[in-house]
């Protein structure tokens, strides 16, 4: 109906726009009108041709529902059957009353599957006499009046399982069997078939038949009463794979599982179902008993079609074991497979059924239209030719809009991706030159600041000013080449050189680098010179930075190989190592401008590599790199032999390498020092200083300059930092907010502190950030995070030492507040709730005189250390001390407020004898308890 009003408005807006007679209007709607009538005629709903109804005892347990789903599938091939379901949810009496239900309902078949068999034989004879056909599924009832049986032979069931026994029992044993419901034609079936085959071998002997329902536990008492009087019990006989799983449970608490056998029945597949159960060898076999729902379905449909049928369908049984139970699973997997590809094609159907009828009513609309154009016939043709290069304009139009449209959103992406390069170029930027930068004015700084200064202390700083300053260089001088192949100005300004001779002079300059390291460095060639035409400065920094790369990332006593050989027409010189290797995604992208993976960004790194490419590229070379992880990494550079690829602009017939870079490279060679290691001291009065730094220069300067304040720890990662801390659980903490990382897991700054803030062990330490990241929105991300400080590089040493102590006195403000009042009001949640969490602890075990710091400790969660200093840092007071202001608090409270004997009180408070507690009482309030009851309140 919405439809139809969509489209009349249309027309009508249509016809509304163009000058015609109200006659024209009249025949438009008409033809319309008849289009739409003709469609609707067509798609009238399908009427249900045949009415089946199904009355079955229960659908809760998993083979109805088997038997159920297998039906529906079944029924899915004949969409004109309308299947109705009746579940008597195992009750006789409701089922009779659902089953004339369906009689009332004049269904054209009727399928049953009883509950009992005495109860329900009169109603199913009663629809049988009236004419409508009757299929008996699974149970048979007392009586012949039915059209067609459907089912397993229940008796062969008890036979195979039987037989079944007398296997697994070598023809000596006893036995339990487990009944169906009981007086169900089941039951009587399979116990008649169990008892036949085992009587053929006298030396099996039937104990007991015990009574059970598969939605019942009705035979535990007595199941585990046999067990235990007769151990000489070897198999149960389950009549169904539930009450198996059940029988099994009881033997698994009372240690037989391994003694006492099971044969279940059913085989269904699924979890905790027949083959799943022998499978995981908690059943020896089970009886595969189908469910015949399809088979009940296909006799349906041939007796509502006319059709031959037999009016006996025994269904085929079999046995499941350890021998076929995978085949089983297996073939059961592939029908669940192929179900589910079968309901994909229904629903595929389905949809293409939609589609066609939602066309088939197109297709009328159109027809009904097309009358309408007939109709209108030369008169519109003529409107439509008059306005036909309007609307082509308008087309034209729209899609230029179109295309604008989409150029803007592509240029839009392009400049939030731009925009977000730029802002990580400029952090990266920050984070890179704001070291140095610290390490330069720092110490210079700091130099000023003292009025005597002795010559170890000047040499110490200002080579570390001069350090740092050659690294401000290079990286100026990088940024610099950058910006010339941005701008397309770099040049060749090459020459015929020995590439030998040159590659062997910049491998000695790291030598002494490698000396220091351990480092085994060697150039392997077999080459004694070899003519080639490059760019000595060029080629000299794409050497340098990939020696520097291997030199970083290569673990002191490794090795680091450069190669040098011809090939064909050119010439490849490979750097080698055995470092910790890069990443597959690292690897393929080792060579694109600012790109990190899982490490924090290097911009020596990144800038290095993708000018290093660029230079290569310049020489119409080539550069790749392959790498394994925790293996090492092999740089290879090739480089084309003669002049014929050169233009005559870039041969300058001698060049060299640049003096102040061979300098440069000289101080750069002796920049990595080894990392101090914390120096024990003895406690200082300020506490405990834990710095995560990775820059080692910063980080060594830092330990010198705060080590005669505080107790120093250095560590250089936030995963050895966040160790060291719950070793130590330090006074105060500093660290870095771009940390690097080895592991993929690896933390920076901003996730340490979250981390410390969030722990209960480590909430209450301060945590000051260091960062080259000053804009607002950096520090509310620190301050978000946890952090107390937020400081930017360079910072003022003085600044930071006072900062510090600052931190460090409103800590020991919060301690007073927190001495002195055992539940505070504000400040730290975190705090708080440990405060809370200890207290209640310890008024909960205050009666118990044995609890003490283990106890309380264990119970926290945290280590007796961890414990101690995180009391002493909110509390300023030891955990004993507390544990003894609360006993005194409540055992002032019994004295004022109650009239408790002295001996009530102090078993209250946790003390073995009032003696005893009268000596605590007076040791730490200078009173009996007996004198501080009487004295006035306030004294």
């Amino acid at each position: 109906m919405n439809d139809f009003r969509t489209w009349l408005t249309t027309i009508r807006s249509v016809m509304g726009r163009i000058d015609v007679t109200e006659k024209l209007k009249r025949i438009c709607l008409f033809a319309f009108l008849t289009g739409l009538l003709l469609a609707s005629c067509q798609t009238a709903p399908e009427k249900k041709t045949y009415q089946i109804g199904f009355s079955q005892r229960t659908g809760t347990d998993t083979w109805r529902k088997t038997m159920l789903e297998d039906m529906n599938r079944e029924l899915s091939f004949s969409p004109e059957i309308d299947f109705l379901v009746k579940d008597a949810g195992g009750q006789s009496d409701k089922q009779v009353e659902q089953i004339q239900e369906l009689i009332n309902q004049h269904v054209d078949l009727l399928i049953v599957s009883p509950n009992a068999a005495r109860p329900i034989t009169p109603i199913v004879e009663k629809a049988y006499q009236q004419g409508i056909p009757v299929i008996i599924l699974d149970r048979r009832t007392d009586s012949d009046q039915y059209m067609a049986y459907v089912g397993a032979d229940n008796v062969e069931v008890g036979r195979t399982a039987g037989a079944y026994a007398n296997t697994l029992l070598n023809g000596v044993g006893n036995v339990i069997e487990i009944g169906e419901s009981p007086g169900s034609s089941a039951d009587i079936d399979r116990h008649r078939g169990f008892v036949e085959a085992i009587s053929r071998h006298p030396g099996i002997r039937l104990v007991k038949k015990l009574e059970g329902d598969w939605d019942k536990q009705s035979f535990a008492g007595e199941l585990t009463q046999l067990l235990k009087s007769q151990p000489t019990i070897q198999l149960i006989f389950a009549q169904n794979d539930r009450t198996a799983l059940k029988a099994h449970a009881i033997c698994q608490q009372l240690g037989l599982e391994q003694r006492v056998k099971i044969i279940g029945v059913d085989g269904l597949p699924g979890k905790n179902e027949g083959i799943d159960l022998v499978e995981r060898g908690i059943l020896k076999a089970t009886v595969l008993y189908p469910t015949g729902g399809k088979e009940a379905i296909r006799t349906a449909l041939a007796i509502l079609q006319k059709q031959p049928f037999k009016r006996e369908n025994r269904l085929p049984t079999t046995l499941i074991d350890s021998s076929n139970v995978r085949i089983m699973k297996l073939q059961n997997d592939k029908v669940t497979e192929q179900q589910a590809d079968i309901e994909k094609q229904s629903r595929r159907i389905d949809d293409l059924n939609q589609t066609y009828t939602s066309q088939k009513n197109t297709l009328y609309f159109t027809l009904g239209s097309l009358i309408v154009a007939i109709l209108l016939g030369g008169w519109a043709l003529y409107l439509f030719r008059t306005k036909q290069g309007a609307y082509q304009l308008l087309e034209k139009q729209n899609g230029e809009i179109r295309e604008q449209k989409d150029e803007i959103e592509r240029v839009s992406q392009q400049a939030r991706l731009a925009t977000e390069e730029k802002l990580r170029f400029y952090s990266y930027i920050s984070h890179e030159f704001n070291t140095p930068l610290s390490l330069i004015l720092t110490p210079t700084e700091d130099l000023l600041s003292k009025k005597n200064v002795s010559q170890h202390d000047l040499r110490n700083n200002l080579s570390l000013v001069q350090k740092n300053a050659y690294r401000l260089l290079r990286l100026v001088d990088q940024m610099l080449d950058l910006r010339k192949s941005d701008a397309g100005k770099q040049r060749l300004r090459t020459a015929e050189q020995d590439i030998v001779t040159f590659v062997r002079d910049i491998v000695l300059d790291f030598r002494r680098k490698a000396e220091k390291q351990r480092i085994d460095l060697q150039l392997l060639t077999n080459l004694s010179t070899q003519p080639v035409w490059f760019d000595a400065e060029k080629l000299d920094k794409v050497l340098f930075n990939l020696l520097s790369n291997a030199f970083k990332y290569t673990p002191r006593g490794g090795l680091i190989h450069v190669r040098l050989d011809r090939l064909d027409n050119q010439v490849r010189i490979q750097v080698q190592d055995n470092g910790q290797g890069m990443a597959p995604d690292e690897q393929a992208h080792a060579f694109d401008l600012f790109y990190s993976g899982t490490k924090s960004f290097n911009l020596a790194k990144g800038v290095g590599l993708a000018l290093s490419m660029e230079f290569i590229q310049l020489h119409r070379g080539d550069i790749s790199v392959q790498s394994v992880q925790d293996k090492g990494t092999t740089f290879t550079i090739l480089l084309p032999l003669g002049n014929q690829h050169l233009e005559t602009e870039e041969m300058v017939g001698s060049t060299s390498r640049n003096p102040l870079f061979q300098h440069q490279f000289l101080v750069e060679a002796d920049e990595d020092v080894e990392a101090q290691k914390p120096v024990s001291l003895p406690a200082k009065q300020m506490g405990t200083l834990l710095i995560v730094e990775d820059n080692d220069e910063l980080r060594n300067f830092l330990v010198n300059r705060l080590g005669a304040e505080y107790d120093v720890v250095a560590e250089s990662t936030g995963e050895k930092g966040w160790e060291r801390i719950l070793e130590i659980i330090p006074d105060l903490i500093i660290s870095d907010v771009m940390l690097s990382g080895t592991s993929v897991d690896a933390l920076d700054g901003l996730e340490l502190t979250q981390r410390i803030k969030t722990d209960l062990r480590t909430s209450h330490i301060p945590v000051v950030l260091l960062t080259a990241n000053a804009q607002m929105e950096n520090r509310i991300e620190g301050t978000r995070a946890g952090a107390d400080v937020y400081l930017t590089k360079p910072f003022n040493t003085t600044h930071l030492l006072e900062t510090l102590r600052t931190t460090l006195i409103n800590r020991q403000k919060w301690q007073q507040r927190f001495a002195s009042d055992f539940s505070p009001q504000s400040g730290n949640r975190q705090e708080k709730k440990f405060l809370n969490e200890l207290t209640a602890l310890i008024e909960q075990n205050l009666t118990d005189p044995a609890f003490g710091v283990e106890k309380l400790s264990r119970e926290m969660g945290l280590s007796r250390v961890q414990l101690y200093r995180k009391v002493q840092a909110l509390m300023d007071m030891n955990v004993m001390d507390y544990l003894t202001e609360i006993r005194l608090k409540r055992a002032k409270y019994f004295l004022r407020e109650t009239n408790k004997p002295m001996a009530e009180i102090a078993i209250e408070t946790g003390f073995n004898s009032a003696a005893y507690f009268t000596t605590f009482f007076k040791q730490h309030t200078k009173k009996t308890p007996s004198e501080y009851r009487k004295s006035p309140v306030g004294a």
